[in-house]
């Protein structure tokens, strides 16, 4: 037994350099394995007292054949983000209000044990992230209260439903953050479960209470009013709701006498949809994010706008990248994504063994993903980026050495410089809101401290297939990549000129169903002057000899050599990202 509790007590402590569990599930597995030790400790101390503990054993009994189902696949598991959240909850609140119910009795080491490791559980910013995740996964793919609490979402190998305390909880967390809109999902979801028959220890006037209260906020007085009079049936002495009966038929009335030559106005505003809302609870939150819906749209798979003609210049082929020795003899397999910003996706890029590597390295280093902050330029963390991630030099495996070399050999550019390999796993409904990965000209700073200037390109990894969800978009254009277990894909952030280009603001859409791992190299300016260079001097080398349409075959015309020159140079000051004004010649 002792033994048990010293194995038990080294996984808390190991648990302890961690933190923010919700933002990485890779990490949240641990979780799961802890929770069934725990249920197993439980268990012995329930034998010892099973006939005054019948009804702690019933739970327990309910939470051991779950954690077997959850620790078959952990990551499976996790990956439905009603699982993750429900064992937030749990770890967070229910094992709490077990030792307080069993608290009586210290004699057990199994109570002493829990009392000192549940400082090591999961928070209520946890509990509180798992919840926010939920609500953002049912505003970005349109899902309904009753999809998500029924478990009914694509790709689900765990269906897991939602209890009238789940959805109860959700609402309340909705209601602290003043977001009504989602309070009245929920507390409505609760409220229909309880109807419908279920039972629980949330009781329908306290639903009823927050749902009342949300439907007033978002300005519809009529349901608040028949709400609070459903109320009033339950419980006659509701002192809270006979209050508002009387404010509510009173502020009714005005709005009526205000509003009687507005009537027809005023019933097309009170048949708007549900999402207008939603619309208004943004505005109340002052959401920051001006590509909201063209964000979400594209995560849906919805607005991607490539046209027929446009698909038809996208191919397939075997890159060897110029006859790159390394590459003859295995070509890889490239495709392209997108035309402008030109995007290209390798297949079979990375093998299992070498992702199974990465992700064990990667792991014990997790932490929560920083962003630089663009006015002081200091690490920080954001809401916006849900996810734990961790740096791999070259120089400590040497499968991450070949990793770089074979970003290097493809891609023609130096490595020396490039920023560590990025290993990245997101949690419940991770994300990475819509972003540059360049500094912008307001961020002169950005990556001073590297001093090898800004992030010309980026490549990106896919060390997992996603269920739902989790593809990358780019706003700014409507292109949308989907992750493939394997696969990378890569882009320049910069022009030849050294110029941002702002057509590749992407972002990391909320992952829906599943576990989804990345890793990403960012290639920077230094050492790339004679890799990717601008084409200027050279064109003006040619066009002073006699082959100076050498260089732009594709104008290889009847044409006049003034001409053919007039043509290659406007291509490659498009190319270099330099005004295309003839008078301009510098």
């Amino acid at each position: 037994m002792a033994l048990c509790w010293f194995l038990l007590s080294f996984l808390f402590h190991s648990l302890y350099a961690h933190s923010d569990f919700f933002t990485s599930i890779g990490q949240m597995t641990d979780l799961l394995y802890t929770e069934k030790d725990l249920v197993t400790s439980l268990k012995e101390y329930i034998r010892q007292e099973e006939n005054r503990l019948e009804q702690v054993k019933e739970w327990a009994d309910k939470l051991d054949s779950l954690t077997i189902t959850a620790t078959q696949d952990p990551e499976g598991f996790l990956g439905h983000p009603v699982n993750a959240f429900k064992l937030m909850k749990r770890l967070n609140s229910e094992w709490a209000d077990l030792e307080s119910l069993v608290l009586k009795d210290t004699t057990n080491g199994f109570i002493s044990n829990l009392t000192v490791q549940r400082q090591f559980f999961p928070t209520d910013e946890d509990q509180t992230g798992a919840a926010k995740a939920l609500l953002r996964l049912q505003d970005t793919y349109q899902l309904s209260a009753y999809t998500i609490s029924n478990g009914d979402l694509p790709g689900v190998v765990h269906k897991s439903r939602m209890t009238v305390a789940d959805c109860f909880e959700l609402g309340k967390i909705a209601y602290s953050e003043a977001d009504y809109y989602h309070t009245e999902l929920w507390m409505a979801q609760a409220l229909t479960q309880l109807d419908e028959g279920e039972e629980s220890i949330i009781d329908k006037v306290s639903v009823m209470d927050y749902l009342n209260y949300a439907i007033y906020q978002q300005g519809e007085l009529e349901r608040a009013l028949e709400l609070t009079k459903r109320m009033l049936k339950l419980d006659p002495n509701h002192q809270r709701a006979n209050g508002n009966l009387k404010y509510f038929e009173f502020q009714l009335e005005k709005q009526r006498k205000a509003e009687a030559e507005k009537k027809e106005q005023e019933d097309k505003k009170r048949e708007k949809k549900v999402l207008d809302k939603r619309d208004a609870q943004r505005k109340r939150s002052k959401d920051p994010l001006p590509e909201r819906k063209k964000y979400e749209m594209l995560c849906r798979g919805e607005g991607v706008k490539l046209t027929p003609r446009r698909q038809s210049r996208l191919f397939c082929r075997y890159f060897d990248n110029n006859r790159n020795p390394q590459l003859l003899l295995a070509p890889v397999k490239q495709e392209d994504e997108w035309d402008r910003p030109r995007i290209v996706r390798y297949h079979d890029i990375i093998s299992d063994s070498e992702i199974k590597t990465v992700k064990e390295m990667a792991k014990p280093r997790l932490r929560r993903a920083t962003i630089s902050n663009p006015t002081t330029g200091v690490l920080e963390t954001a809401p916006y980026r849900i996810s734990k991630s961790a740096w791999l030099s070259g120089y400590e495996h040497s499968t991450i050495e070949k990793i770089n070399q074979r970003i290097e050999d493809i891609t023609g550019l130096e490595m020396d410089t490039a920023e560590e390999l990025q290993v990245a796993n997101y949690g419940v409904g991770g994300q990475y809101e819509p972003h540059f990965d360049f500094g912008r000209k307001d961020e002169p700073d950005a990556f001073k401290e590297l001093g090898t200037g800004n992030r010309i390109a980026t490549w990106l990894f896919y060390m997992s297939d996603v269920s739902a969800g989790g593809a990358t978009v780019f706003t700014d254009v409507g292109a949308a990549v989907w992750p493939k277990k394997g696969t990378a894909v890569f882009w320049y952030n910069l022009f030849a000129s050294g110029e941002g280009d702002y057509s590749t603001r992407h972002a990391a859409c909320p992952v829906l169903v599943g576990n989804k791992w990345v890793s990403n190299k960012w290639i920077h300016e230094r050492g790339q002057e004679f890799r990717r260079p601008c084409e200027m001097g050279l064109v003006w080398l040619r066009l002073s000899g006699a082959r100076a349409e050498d260089g732009c075959s594709g104008y290889r015309t009847n044409n006049s050599a003034a001409a053919r020159g007039s043509a290659c140079l406007l291509l490659i000051r498009l190319e270099c990202g330099l005004s295309t004004d003839a008078s301009n010649t510098g």
